[in-house]
Order: structure tokens, then C-alpha cells, then sequence
């Protein structure tokens, strides 16, 4: 008798742990292939408003999202597992690394892989960034490995499973010889995990690379030939040549809609330096007012919809994460904080965002769950929605929803 369903696709890294737990404990799961970058009903929307996978559906019509939850649900059916350690220590820190796999490990490895692969487009200073990201998220793996054969305890837990389905894609197209030879704890540990049936049942054969994936640029189209002249034609004359050349060539087109804009005076790198290197209040933020410029730029206030079904505050943080993680092709264009303000199961998010350009749409719409979120065009000649966004930036007050206080609790900056 199935035991549910799981909304998912093949090789969906955040799915590896959800399958090997179900064969472990006899779970018997049906995959409903669903893939959010080809789009998703509006059946599926409602089970899980973010439009991401994976989502589990019990066969009693228990739904859940969110994949260490859904893991740890899985996990549990078997009243004996050791898979979710022996105290609750252990269970904290196996939720923990879960945690550090999904929400830092994932998202950084991905924007490293994936427009190597096609899946995204491909831009070579967000790579280099994402690489530079990755190995310093694998280094504290790296770290804690060199005197520890698994991530929790003596023997194999649910830590392990769901981080070596994670880690699983970066052997697969990027964790070349050197990488290796510059990670062998994580590469003994990976191979170890492997190994173990409970992993080794759901996975591919593992075949280490020689070298990463390399992105390679499309083939550009032929121009069409020009019809040739016949000899009785007059050869035109040089300048002539030259305008009808420039005719011929077609406007580059920008890479991203705001790149077509007018080069600012205010360089965004500039402010986020500044707001990185000095205290917010005291320093950053005079320096923020004195060289804003309104017709470059704009602010937005941002409010999350749905915060009637947010849980835990460290997940709500990082569904913050994977939101900026899903923005990077903006990263050029955008500085903002999103914040989590509240208690579990008692939360809001709101934040504030200066983009380049007086639309939102172009600056957020790259992240497919843009539409979770609702944007407020603010004024920089209002005292109240200056306010707003010094408090944003400073995680140092609360907020007030409904006629509620909530107090600040975690929160994340993009830049």
C-alpha cells in the first residue's frame, strides 16, 4: 500500500535522502514528476505556494513541505531508527547540518554547476563568486571530517544521507582530481555514505571525474549570405560601404533588462562596501541618503504573503536564503535585507531593497518565487518610509503587523 506521494523529479538533490529513508523503513512512495522550471499547475500551487519541490502528500492527505522536515518525517516512521541519533543533542545536530547542506551548501554549489550545465545562464563573475562560496561552505565540512568519520556520533544518520545527496551533485559535474586532492576528508566521508546501502540503493553508480564540467558558449547562427551583386552594378564607395555595414549589424542585446540603462552615478558596489565595512547607523546609512539618487534608483518595501503558514524561524531564515540564492542573475542591480521577525509559528518577513532602475518587476522577476512576495514602491521624500528602511537595514528594532509588535529575529542581506 503506497504510503504517499512525493512531487518531485529525477536527480532532485534535495529528494536523494527522501527516497533512501522510504526503501530503508519499506515506505512505499509514488513520484508525481513535477519540475518547476517547466511549470506547474495550479493544483500543485496549492499544496505548495512556493512553487518548489519537493512536496510529500500522505496517503491520509497529510501534506508537508520543505525537505528536512519531510526527511525527518520519513525518518521517523520507524519507531527504532538510529537514523535520527540516540539523544536529543544528537537530533539537534543532525538537524543542524541538514540545515547547513540545504540552505548554504545547496544554493552555492548550484549557482557553481548549473549554467555550466545549461540549466541557468551562464555569467562567469557569478560563477567564479558561486565557486569561491562553495569551497568555503565544503571547508567547514572539510574541517570537521578530519577527526570525525561521520557528520553526528559513530555510526550513520539521517545528517549523512541528506548532505551526501547534496554533495552528491558536486562529484557529479565540478569535484574534479584537484578538487579532490584538496578535500579528502569530504571525499573519504562521501565515499563512505556511499557505500552504505541505505545511500547506494537510490543513486547512481558513483564515477569520480578527471575535470569539472566547462561551460560552453552556444553556437552562434550563420548570418544569412547577402544575394551577390552582378558585375554591372557600381561599386559603391567607401563610406557608403561603412554606413550600409552599419546598418547590417543588429543592436546588441542587453543581457539583462537593466543593463540597457544608462551607466549610474552612484556605483551600488560602492554603497554595499560601505554598508559591509562600517557601522550601519552611525556611518553607512548617512552616506547612503547623501549619495542616493531617486532618478537612478529606487526603494521598495517588500512583504512576504503568506505568513500565516510560516513555522520555525531558522527555516523561515532560510526561505529568505533561497530567495536571495534565486536573485544572483540581479546581484549587479540589487542591495536589500529580508528579515524574520517573530517567534516559531508567530512570524512575518518584510525587507527592504534599493534597485537599480523605478520598476521592480525587471530586478526580482529572475527569481521564480518573486510572486510570493509583494512589492511596495517607497519614497525617499517621506520621513516615514526613510524610517523604514534604516530600520530594515539595522536589525536593531521591531515591526509593527496588525496592530502587532513582532520582534526582530534573524535576518539576511543581499549584496
Amino acid at each position: 500500500m503506497s504510503f504517499g506521494k512525493l512531487y518531485t523529479y529525477p536527480g532532485n538533490p534535495r529528494s536523494v535522502a527522501l527516497w533512501a529513508v522510504a526503501k530503508a523503513n519499506n515506505l512505499e512512495l509514488e513520484m508525481v514528476h513535477t519540475e518547476p522550471a517547466k511549470g506547474l499547475s495550479a493544483d500543485y500551487l496549492k499544496l505548495n505556494p512556493l512553487a518548489k519541490v519537493p512536496t510529500f502528500v500522505g496517503a491520509d492527505g497529510y501534506v508537508l513541505s520543505e525537505c528536512v522536515a519531510i526527511a525527518i518525517y520519513l525518518t521517523s516512521q520507524n519507531e527504532k531508527t538510529a537514523l535520527l541519533g540516540k539523544t536529543k543533542p544528537d537530533y539537534a545536530t543532525i538537524v543542524r547540518w541538514m540545515s547547513f547542506a540545504n540552505s548554504e551548501i545547496l544554493p552555492a554549489l548550484g549557482t557553481w554547476f548549473r549554467p555550466l550545465i545549461g540549466r541557468d545562464p551562464y555569467n562567469k563573475k557569478s560563477v567564479e563568486d558561486a565557486i569561491q562560496r562553495s569551497n568555503k561552505t565544503m571547508h567547514v565540512l572539510e574541517q570537521h571530517l578530519l577527526v570525525n568519520t561521520f557528520l553526528v556520533g559513530e555510526r550513520i544518520t539521517l545528517a549523512d544521507i541528506f548532505t551526501a545527496g547534496i554533495v552528491g551533485r558536486g562529484y557529479q559535474f565540478v569535484f574534479d582530481k584537484k578538487w579532490r586532492a584538496d578535500f579528502p576528508n569530504v571525499t573519504r566521508w562521501y565515499e563512505t555514505i556511499y557505500n552504505q546501502p541505505v545511500y547506494s540503493a537510490v543513486v547512481d553508480k558513483l564515477s569520480f571525474i578527471d575535470e569539472a564540467v566547462k561551460y560552453t558558449p552556444p553556437k552562434k547562427e550563420p548570418a544569412p549570405k547577402k544575394e551577390q551583386t552582378t558585375k554591372a552594378a557600381a561599386k559603391p564607395k567607401a563610406k557608403e560601404v561603412e554606413e550600409e555595414e552599419e546598418e547590417d549589424k543588429p543592436a546588441p542585446k542587453p543581457k539583462h533588462p537593466l543593463e540597457a540603462l544608462p551607466k549610474p552615478t552612484l556605483v551600488l558596489d560602492d554603497w554595499k562596501r560601505k554598508y559591509s565595512n562600517e557601522e550601519t547607523r552611525e556611518v553607512a546609512l548617512p552616506w547612503f541618503w547623501e549619495n542616493f539618487k531617486p532618478d537612478e534608483y529606487s526603494l521598495w518595501r517588500v512583504d512576504y504573503k503568506y505568513n500565516d503558514e510560516l513555522t520555525m524561524t531558522f527555516m523561515t531564515s532560510n526561505l529568505i536564503g533561497g530567495f536571495f540564492t534565486r536573485l544572483e542573475a540581479s546581484r549587479k542591480y540589487i542591495f536589500g535585507c529580508a528579515s524574520v521577525y517573530g517567534v516559531a509559528n508567530d512570524s512575518v518577513i518584510q525587507g527592504a531593497f534599493v534597485i537599480r532602475g523605478q520598476e521592480a518587476l525587471p530586478a526580482f522577476d529572475v527569481a521564480p518565487d518573486y510572486e510570493s512576495y509583494e512589492f511596495t514602491k517607497l519614497d525617499p521624500t517621506k520621513k516615514e518610509d526613510k524610517e523604514y528602511v534604516d530600520d530594515q537595514w539595522s536589525w536593531d528594532k521591531p515591526v509593527t503587523v496588525n496592530g502587532k509588535t513582532y520582534e526582530w529575529a534573524d535576518g539576511k542581506t543581499f549584496k
